[in-house]
């Protein structure tokens, strides 16, 4: 199997496996507990910590979750519960948890302005600054999009909220590790260890010092007093060699992902690619063939997985939200793929699964 979908997760690292393993078989202690097998997963889950926030420099503090969905939940109800404001700004095309929980506190009387993204994939600046006012509590978007790898900018609506009073959220899930992070222009970060090449299940909640969420739940407070719940420091420690690796690899890894980009971009002119040929994360591709038969074309190439959107939004059957977003009509993106590739993914695979898609798409146009 050629594996393409690495916007819905990731191979893990050897080196994250290697360093959960210990910490799985004779190291299992709970970090909570004041023994001495206690304390020493206790030192596992802080050397973690200290990997994972490193790249968000000096000041701050970083708290571990359940995984992103978890850490944009209690970012944003705890934010918009501690606050007497209550408008919320974010834009059309973030992830299901930014969207369905500023919908669910919407319901509960909150003030939910969406704005609107251009063709590319991004944010209109102008609807930005007429809608981030006095009563705004927080505003929230995505660094680099999960379906179409537009990098927002970040930098402006950080500063736009500032300017209100307002607090900066970012999900950061597809951009840490990748690219360089706007911590200058956020109050809080979401991250997620099973996007860099680290385990599943688990995430961390950056938040920059003064800045304190309501806690989502209670019972312990473990996490600095806001976050309840054993840790699994087997998960803590993959997460931090997943980030350590990640960081010292930056730079190899965006390389080798344009080289890839650029082949796959090879599919051919009846391909069109979804958002911004730039500003954009090379290890996403979204592209779209009119007529296509998506899932007709994923049955006929069964050696590759692709996806045609968001795995978290899969099986809904509806379009993307996010290619409705760019303008894209209801056919144009059911006839749109995603391929995403990344640090394992070689040259061979990616144009060996670019002739296979592009054979069975020629086909399907043959019979149709």
């Amino acid at each position: 199997m050629i594996y393409l979908d690495y916007q819905a997760t990731t191979p893990l690292a050897p080196e994250a496996l290697a360093a959960m393993r210990p910490l799985l078989e004779e190291e299992f202690g709970n970090p909570h507990s004041p023994h001495r097998m206690g304390r020493a997963a206790k030192a596992a889950v802080e050397v973690a910590r200290d990997r994972i926030a490193a790249p968000f420099g000096p000041g701050g503090r970083l708290l571990f979750t359940g995984g992103a969905t978890e850490a944009l939940n209690w970012a944003i109800k705890g934010i918009a519960e501690n606050s007497p404001r209550r408008r919320i700004v974010t834009t059309a095309i973030e992830h299901a948890a930014v969207l369905d929980t500023v919908a669910w506190l919407g319901g509960r009387g909150h003030n939910v302005i969406v704005l609107p993204v251009d063709r590319h994939g991004f944010v209109d600046l102008d609807a930005a600054r007429a809608a981030i006012d006095d009563d705004t509590a927080l505003v929230a978007a995505m660094l680099v999009n999960n379906e179409i790898g537009t990098i927002q900018p970040i930098a402006e609506l950080g500063a736009l909220a500032k300017a209100a009073g307002a607090v900066m959220i970012c999900d950061a899930v597809q951009g840490f590790g990748r690219i360089d992070l706007p911590v200058d222009a956020c109050d809080l970060i979401a991250v997620s260890a099973h996007k860099i090449h680290g385990p599943k299940g688990i995430g961390a909640l950056w938040l920059r010092d003064g800045v304190e969420p309501a806690p989502l739940m209670h019972g312990g407070g473990q996490e600095g007093g806001l976050r309840s719940g054993t840790l699994a420091p087997a998960l803590c420690a993959g997460f931090g060699a997943a980030a350590k690796l990640a960081f010292e690899r930056i730079g190899a890894d965006a390389e080798h992902v344009d080289m890839l980009f650029r082949r796959a971009r090879a599919l051919g002119s009846e391909w069109t690619l979804n958002g911004a040929a730039s500003r954009r994360w090379h290890g996403n591709l979204n592209v779209r063939r009119d007529g296509l038969d998506v899932s007709r074309l994923m049955a006929d190439v069964r050696d590759v997985a692709f996806s045609a959107g968001s795995a978290c939004a899969s099986g809904s059957g509806r379009p993307s939200h996010v290619l409705e977003a760019i303008g894209l009509a209801a056919a144009q993106a059911r006839s749109s793929i995603r391929l995403g590739f990344g640090r394992y993914t070689t040259e061979q695979e990616v144009d060996t699964a670019m002739a296979l898609i592009r054979e069975a798409a020629d086909r399907q146009r043959a019979f149709a």
